[in-house]
């Protein structure tokens, strides 16, 4: 076997680049390495600007021009100079350096910025940069990717409660016939789930730290101690949009990104629930799925039309949580002031929400295919009178009627009971007559209590 050493969606290591790759598309833009590369460079120029205009007797303010060169190495950063910067890493076998380099050589041609050329990454160390990147990467995946997708999903589950809000459908609790329910109205206790998850994930509050190699602002002290560095740090930050984390050691601590992906793991676990149980809704036969042209269920099964949307999903989810507890529980311990262990570990975001964005497209195309098969989700209900005897002995209780629990667990425990058998028992009971008369109008399809109106305000 020969395989190509050029890096194509058939020889890529990960299905993320390979089968996959169109799905993880959108997060190339915050979370891959030249993305990294792209915000090292934002922090590095928003530093220098900083200082600029912080009055250091050696470093004037930049006119005008020579700011908005540097504001457009931001603006236009592509993969070409991404690639350079790899290039001059080889050299360097240091990745921030390189950036610092790069940098350097593109104001070479301005005599203002040239002159100014080591005040690029003054007083900072390695991790300033990195954390900082790391912390504007992450808020803006949150924002244009995270929470929209997410909020995507609960929309459509949103949807699907109001629609469904009348269908009533069977409960099984221990997986046995259980009073019952809206079909619409388990779409909403996920979407009401999801609800909660999201507002956790938008809690978190973001935080930065650019006070050197230690935390404690020894190389800016050194060289201006009259700056109020802490101050000057969290305008930068601020400039931003990021707070500044006061308290740090090398690296900012990462209890914030800890409690990011724990969010996000809630989120998905919620989902992978929804999976599981849409799966078995489609195996009892309470939905179809629509077909596509073309498509093969089994390569020697040619009836079946599988689940595969959300099993891919819940796969998925599998592989994404994996990451995202690894990074939640890895990332905020450190040896000392700093091992370089949370290095290697950061460089897989966009494997964690990479398969995030696998997981939640595979969930929203199979939500989108599912067609309700009515005649199969009324039968269920139709043949399980013994779920009504939950009201006939509740109401039993409220009128003192002796035994409650106890006749209608002889009655119905273990071998059912159709609608004749549970009339003839009601009409035997000493009840008032309108009670009496509810209780013999009930079905199992009416015994839904407020599941149409819960669904329906979702």
């Amino acid at each position: 076997m020969q395989i190509a050493d050029q890096l194509s969606h058939l020889n890529a290591l990960s299905p993320l680049d390979g089968r996959y790759a169109a799905k993880g598309q959108v997060l190339r833009e915050t979370l891959s390495e030249a993305a990294f590369m792209a915000h090292r460079v934002e922090v590095e120029v928003a530093w220098l600007l900083g200082l600029s205009q912080a009055g250091l007797p050696e470093l004037p303010r930049f006119s005008a021009a020579s700011t908005a060169l540097l504001q457009g190495l931001v603006a236009n950063f592509c993969e070409a100079d991404a690639a350079r910067i790899k290039e001059i890493e080889k050299t360097t076998n240091h990745d921030v350096k390189a950036v610092e380099y790069w940098l350097k050589e593109r104001v070479a041609g301005d005599a203002e910025l040239s002159s100014a050329a080591e005040f690029i990454h003054f007083a900072c160390t390695s991790e300033d940069v990195n954390n900082t990147s790391h912390a504007l990467m992450l808020t803006r995946a949150r924002a244009q990717f995270i929470i929209p997708r997410l909020t995507e999903i609960g929309t459509h589950l949103k949807t699907l409660a109001r629609q469904f809000a009348d269908q009533p459908m069977l409960s099984r609790t221990h997986g046995q016939p259980a009073s019952p329910t809206t079909l619409g109205k388990e779409f909403a206790n996920v979407a009401a789930r999801l609800d909660l998850a999201i507002a956790s994930i938008e809690a978190v509050q973001p935080l930065a730290k650019l006070n050197g190699a230690t935390g404690n602002y020894n190389a800016h002290v050194s060289a201006y101690p009259e700056v109020d560095w802490p101050a000057f740090s969290a305008k930068v930050l601020a400039g931003l949009g990021l707070k500044q984390n006061p308290y740090s050691i090398q690296i900012e601590p990462h209890d914030w990104m800890a409690a990011l992906f724990d969010a996000v793991g809630r989120a998905n676990t919620i989902l992978l629930d929804l999976n599981r149980d849409i799966w078995g809704y489609i195996s009892l036969g309470y939905f179809k799925q629509r077909l596509k042209e073309g498509e093969v269920g089994s390569s020697t099964m040619p009836h079946k039309v599988n689940p595969i949307d959300f099993e891919n999903s819940e796969g998925n989810i599998g592989l994404a949580n994996a990451v995202l507890r690894h990074l939640s529980e890895k990332l905020p311990v450190s040896r000392w002031q700093r091992d370089l262990t949370d290095s290697t570990v950061l460089r897989n975001l966009g494997v964690a929400f990479g398969y995030c964005a696998v997981a939640w497209d595979s969930c929203l195309r199979g939500l989108n295919k599912l067609e309700l098969n009515q005649a199969a989700i009324d039968a269920d209900i139709d043949r399980c009178w013994e779920v009504l005897a939950e009201p006939v002995q509740t109401v039993m209780r409220r009128y003192g009627l002796p035994q409650p629990y106890e006749q209608l667990k002889a009655l119905t425990r273990g071998k059912g009971i159709n609608q004749e058998g549970l009339t003839e028992f009601i009409n035997g009971l000493d009840l008032p007559p309108e009670p009496k008369a509810r209780l013999l109008a009930l079905t199992p399809r009416s015994y839904l209590g407020l599941a149409a109106e819960l669904a329906r305000s979702i």
